[in-house]
């Protein structure tokens, strides 16, 4: 596999580029500020925050960035069986939207940062696990947009519960998060998940507080904090209720 130019681009004074005969790799394009246009063989998109392109070699690629307003994007260039076997498995898209934006554009920077290195400092397996990282959190974008078991904007809701989890947070948070109201955020993910959404968050409350029972010395209070319990009294009442024994009590089986 072979990983080419990996980097970050940003426009302020706008900027236009048409590829008739496409690239002689992929080219994989992330819009993380901004506003674009891109047409790939026949297909237009409009590009904004979290937008992916994915176009592989030989396409037609035409790119406008509007000077009106500034644009930022992350891209790199790579080819080889392993992702051209990888796009195949996805049926060959042009476009994928991104959730977790910061996620992968902090891997993109790290991959960005070591193919700049001279190439006898370069760490060939850190860029090849930063790629294909990139590319499997965009295959399970994908997955998870096109499950028929549940809208996409559950899984949105699930994936900020499970990002803070460990913190307060309100239901009104993650209503605000998907831009619905608090009524319609709790019967969608009520219908499709079959928690609540204190429920869902209790349960990754409670493997974490598993964890750190498990693996640290940390006292039953600390880690009551520590795993968005706010006190100990809650956590213990939680805690018996899904495993019908104390936390105290339980900790001992784990020694």
């Amino acid at each position: 596999m072979w990983i080419g130019h990996c980097g970050f681009s940003y426009h302020l004074q706008g900027y236009e580029e048409t590829r008739e005969t496409g690239y002689d790799s992929f080219l994989l394009r992330l819009q993380t500020e901004g506003f674009a246009k891109s047409k790939i063989e026949d297909q237009h998109y409009p590009l904004e925050y979290g937008d992916i392109i994915l176009v592989p070699p030989g396409s037609y690629y035409q790119l406008e960035i509007d000077p009106s307003t500034p644009s930022g994007d992350f891209h790199l260039f790579a080819k080889g069986n392993w992702i051209e076997q990888w796009w195949n498995e996805l049926n060959q898209p042009f476009h994928v939207k991104i959730s977790e934006v910061k996620q992968i554009t902090t891997l993109w920077n790290f991959l960005s940062t070591e193919t700049r290195r001279p190439k006898t400092e370069q760490n060939q397996a850190l860029i090849k696990y930063f790629f294909k990282i990139i590319c499997l959190l965009i295959q399970q974008e994908t997955v998870a947009r096109s499950a028929v078991e549940r809208p996409y904007v559950v899984t949105e809701m699930m994936r900020y519960i499970e990002e803070h989890a460990l913190e307060t947070f309100k239901v009104e948070d993650v209503a605000k998060s998907v831009d619905l109201s608090v009524s319609r955020s709790v019967h969608l993910f009520k219908e499709h998940t079959g928690k609540t959404m204190i429920e869902y968050a209790q349960d990754i409350r409670l493997t974490a507080a598993l964890n750190q029972m498990k693996y640290t010395n940390l006292t039953l209070d600390h880690i009551a904090e520590n795993c968005g319990f706010g006190n100990y009294p809650y956590f213990h009442r939680v805690f018996k209720k899904m495993y019908g024994t104390p936390p105290g009590k339980y900790r001992q089986t784990l020694r």
